[in-house]
């Protein structure tokens, strides 16, 4: 496993905040109100992240771009040269389809992908690289999806990005010798602007196209007080958004 996988895993929620418990339990004798700090923090830090609302007040401080109206969807090859998805991971040997699958945050890319593709006629490239080094790529599974499931046919793959910033920066050489450098980028909202930054920085002109916004009242049940185990995944990878915008931020001025 790659080393920044497991650091992210020990150094963000919930990981970091499971280690605190530990290291509650673990001082316990030795330093009963150090390990009192952690016990509430650990026990916080959970509880905050396993309620809906906080999801909710979050994702509305890092979801900048709005959804493109639907009114404009047929006018969108004025505006840009093709559509760009990103990948999300994959389901491994599946054993529905006895093959991996693109995951369920990856299929919703794909489904509002490919009815900007049908309204536009704009050609579509996938990128999306190997699961832990292991082949097939997420782009030649989504690829294969994408036709099979929706009816749209790619006409690029760019299937070795293993991080955001990849995904731009491996897309630039596949569409900008060919004249293209105005995309529609399809990504969740909340990484959207992690994504919109990398591919500007890349030599993009870049028209948001999100989906899969978290940040909007959901009728949640007792006002999304109620600890619900989704919103630990959720939460996690808004925390995981605003790291990432920050680091990429620093390191790739």
């Amino acid at each position: 496993m790659p080393v920044r996988y497991l650091l992210k895993a020990l150094l963000l929620p919930p990981g970091v905040l499971l280690l605190l418990l530990v290291l509650a339990w673990w001082l316990r004798r030795t330093r009963p109100r150090l390990a009192a700090v952690c016990f509430v923090v650990g026990v916080g830090g959970l509880w905050l992240m396993s309620l809906p609302v906080v999801v909710e007040w979050a994702a509305r401080g890092i979801e900048q771009d709005a959804p493109l109206p639907r009114d404009q969807w047929a006018n969108l090859a004025q505006q840009a040269d093709a559509i760009v998805i990103l990948g999300s991971g994959r389901e491994r040997n599946d054993p529905t389809w006895g093959a991996d699958i693109p995951t369920g945050v990856a299929l919703e890319r794909m489904r509002y992908a490919a009815q900007l593709a049908k309204a536009s006629g704009l050609p579509v490239l996938i990128s999306g690289g190997l699961y832990y080094g292991e082949p097939p790529s997420e782009a030649a599974i989504m690829a294969q999806s994408l036709e099979r499931d929706f009816g749209v046919k790619v006409r690029w793959q760019e299937g070795l990005s293993r991080t955001t910033w990849e995904n731009a920066t491996m897309t630039a050489p596949v569409l900008q010798p060919l004249g293209i450098k105005r995309v529609i980028l399809v990504t969740q909202a909340w990484h959207m602007p992690r994504s919109r930054w990398s591919f500007e920085k890349a030599g993009f002109t870049v028209v948001s196209a999100p989906v899969g916004f978290l940040g909007r009242d959901n009728a949640l049940l007792f006002g999304g007080w109620l600890p619900e185990s989704r919103a630990v995944w959720q939460n996690g990878q808004l925390l995981n958004e605003a790291a990432g915008l920050w680091t990429y931020r620093l390191l790739y001025r």
